[in-house]
């Protein structure tokens, strides 16, 4: 089981070569570029680490929530972003619960190292936490992992199990590659997802 002290002795370390230093390229292509449907507005960020990627919406008029297991990720992205967004040292698959002040909240949800870190038998909690999060036609933007790694973190998937995963509650709108890191070239897929309206 990957447990918070998992997480946490990841960044106390420094072992953490899914951070790119920055945003995603393909977030900032997304954000130089912005299709019709991308106007400010709330954005959860799942898996926030250091917070770089929430910090570029957050610096673009949203208003951005970033969550992390590890504490120390989360304090790092306080200290380095905190006028951007708002971070959260969470247990994602706690969020969006009705108890909680975060359900059906976000006109957005991003998603980039979270879903390929969690375990793949997690993937349908996953699918019920960011359900919950959105409101009604509220957006999954998703960069997904497709490598051939036996093991992980991180886990691969497929386009199609994505797809399989996400099409009883959502509406499958882009699919692309658009600009990855030069080293992540043909094992990411930049996803655009729609909640449905009635589920």
């Amino acid at each position: 089981m990957l447990d918070v002290h998992f997480w946490e002795n990841r960044y106390i370390t420094q072992n953490t070569g899914w951070d790119l230093a920055g945003p995603s390229p393909h977030f900032v292509a997304l954000i130089k570029a912005p299709p019709a449907f991308l106007k400010p507005g709330a954005m959860a960020v799942l898996g926030a680490g250091r917070g770089h990627d929430a910090a570029l919406f957050g610096q673009n008029a949203f208003q951005v929530s970033g969550f992390d297991y590890a504490s120390s990720a989360v304090q790092e992205a306080r200290q380095r972003y905190g006028q951007w967004a708002d971070f959260h040292q969470r247990d994602i698959f706690t969020l969006g619960q009705a108890d909680t002040p975060f359900a059906h909240q976000f006109d957005y949800v991003l998603e980039h190292t979270c879903f390929c870190a969690i375990l793949p038998k997690q993937r349908p909690d996953y699918l019920q936490t960011v359900t919950r999060l959105l409101k009604p036609e509220g957006y999954l933007i998703g960069i997904f992992w497709e490598h051939e790694e036996a093991d992980g973190p991180p886990f691969s998937t497929t386009l199609e199990a994505v797809q399989a995963l996400f099409c009883d509650s959502f509406d499958i709108i882009s699919v692309e590659e658009r600009q990855p890191a030069s080293n992540r070239r043909g094992i990411e897929r930049l996803m655009v997802l729609r909640r449905k309206k009635e589920l």
